[in-house]
Formats: C-alpha cells, structure tokens, sequence
C-alpha cells in the first residue's frame, strides 16, 4: 500500500519529507476515522481501515484502551506540523462528526457525504481558478487569498453563467450546511491540497507538455 510512502523515509533515514495529495488526504481521513472511532466507542478496527493501517504502519500503541484516542493525536500533530493547518481545522471536523454521526449506522452515509463534498469542492475550485493555479508557489499569500475569494464566491454567488458550474457550486453549498463547514475551513483544506500538487513532479510535467 502506497498510504504515506513519500511521508516519511524509513530505515537508515531520519529526514522527514512532506508528502504529496494522497498523503494530504489520507491523513485527513485517519483523523476522521479516529475522532468517529473516540466519540462512538468503536473497538473493531476494521470499521475504521484507515486508522487500522496508519495503526500498523507508524506502531502506535492505544491509549488507555479506547481506540482511535492515540491515532487522532498523532494524525493531528503530523497535519499541523507539515502542513501548517490550524487548532480551528480540527475543532470544526470534531463539530461536524459530533453532529452527524450519533450512531455506527449514519457513518457510513456521513463519510459518503463528505466525499461527495470533497470532491465536488475540488472540481469546482480547479474548474474556477485554472490560470491561477499556475501562480509560482512562492507567492503563497496572493495564493490563499484568491483561494479564499473564489471559496466565498461558491459558497456566496447563486448565479454562474455556465450550467455545470452553477450546478456543483449549488451541490457544494448544499453539503456544506448538511456538514456543517466554515468557508474558513474550506480554504484552509483547498490551499493545501493546491500547494501539494503544485509540487507534484506528474503534475508539473503535465503542466509543461500543456504549454508546448
């Protein structure tokens, strides 16, 4: 399995390395799986295959019994550290999950909800800001800002000129409040996933055969 195999290099090395998309993204989804697993009282790690193989892979031992209560620390340390998110990222996933998932039978539907709104939001916000993502990562503040304009606009404007776009932007408006997430916390995840893919070596090559 390839989960954080660019996060950290192993064996004889020490140097951390910050990884790429899929890295990004699946430690969101431990911390997800975890926080679900601490609230629900989940003792069956299969439930949670995420966690099962963060778990395995990083020998973490769990925390007075409960699982998920040491997987959802290290997975919040890991994002914050290397990816710089905040308290307040982590504050609105525990919201949100408090909110929705009251028993093990609407997890499943949450999780499918939120994948749909992840999704949905990245297509979107690729879709809205295709000439700005060729901006050179060392302008970062100008990149957050124009992340964080064209998040109000899809969560703000109800009119778009083209049917596709008005038709997402309305889906992901309407995950939103199903979910219960901040424009803030849209941006915040929006700006990362841009930056690590920005650093893609695919993605740049595929940037450059574009522009012959």
């Amino acid at each position: 399995m390839s989960l954080f195999s660019t996060l950290f290099k192993r064996g004889s090395e020490t140097t951390k390395t910050v990884g790429n998309v899929e890295d990004f993204v699946s430690l969101t989804r431990v911390y997800f799986q975890s926080v679900i697993a601490v609230n629900l009282g989940i003792t069956n790690i299969n439930f949670i295959p995420d966690v099962a193989n963060f778990k395995r892979m990083f020998k973490i031992a769990t925390q007075n019994g409960k699982l998920g209560l040491a997987e959802k620390s290290r997975a919040k340390k890991m994002l914050m550290q290397d990816y710089g998110l905040s308290e307040n990222f982590f504050k609105e996933i525990d919201t949100s999950v408090k909110k929705s998932c009251k028993t093990q039978n609407d997890v499943q539907s949450y999780l499918f909800m939120y994948q749909g709104f992840s999704n949905d939001l990245m297509m979107l916000m690729g879709n809205l800001m295709q000439w700005k993502f060729r901006i050179p990562s060392i302008f970062k503040s100008a990149l957050r800002s124009m992340t964080e304009k064209t998040v109000h606009d899809v969560c703000t404007k109800k009119v778009w000129k083209a049917d596709d776009v008005h038709k997402t932007a309305a889906t992901v408006r309407q995950y939103k409040e199903r979910l219960g997430y901040s424009e803030k916390w849209m941006t915040e995840y929006v700006y990362n996933i841009v930056l690590l893919a920005k650093k893609d070596p695919q993605n740049k090559k595929g940037a450059q055969k574009s522009e012959k």
